[in-house]
């Protein structure tokens, strides 16, 4: 099993994938400004982290098999984030990404459509930003997941398709739980698939 850290451990993403994590018995380091918010699973230590700390965050990361990035790009700098994995010397990164970015027609992105909501404009650019960045790095295995554009609490059902730039939709629109992304991300984690890339889960 592997020892993977986990930043941004107690959030609604992160915390689904802090629970898929324990259940497949890999050890967590989970990350947070408030660590005691960190759910208290078999295999997880819980530990305080600050995303803006970059010595300080390598520290806590140096010594996993992998990082995951859990946090909100408007609640972080993501040059600090990758330089932070660097100078921890662990090279497999992922990076719970956006829906803004991908792809709804050849060369239109979700996040430039009219009815695109405006609350969410801020986040889903700064994810964009943050893709096109990982895009230039080299010395890193990284992994940009996207999830679907509704990303919402539900139900694990293991049960889903995968995508690369495209967003996925069906009848009911383009959803996935934080549940079953956390489900691909392990996946991923487990049996990497999609190094260098960006890639996307939806029903």
């Amino acid at each position: 099993m592997a020892h993977i850290a986990l930043i941004g451990a107690s959030g609604n993403a992160g915390s689904r994938i802090l629970k898929e994590l324990s259940d497949r018995g890999h050890r967590v380091t989970g990350i947070a400004r408030h660590p005691e918010k960190i759910a208290n699973l078999p295999g997880v230590t819980a530990v305080l982290g600050d995303v803006f700390d970059k010595d300080g965050l390598a520290a806590l990361l140096r010594g996993h098999d992998a990082v995951v990035s859990a946090v909100h790009f408007t609640a972080s700098d993501p040059r600090g984030l990758v330089e932070a994995v660097r100078a921890s010397g662990v090279r497999r990164y992922l990076v719970v990404g956006g829906a803004g970015s991908l792809e709804v027609a050849p060369g239109r992105r979700l996040i430039d459509a009219p009815d695109f909501p405006e609350a969410y404009k801020e986040e889903a650019s700064k994810g964009a930003t943050f893709l096109e960045l990982l895009k230039t790095v080299d010395d890193l295995d990284w992994t940009f997941l996207s999830p679907s554009a509704l990303f919402l609490p539900g139900e694990r059902t293991g049960t889903f398709r995968l995508g690369r730039d495209r967003l996925l939709t069906n009848e009911a629109g383009s959803r996935i739980s934080f549940e079953d992304y956390a489900v691909a991300l392990v996946d991923e984690i487990e049996q990497p698939a999609h190094v260098r890339q960006r890639f996307t889960v939806g029903y």
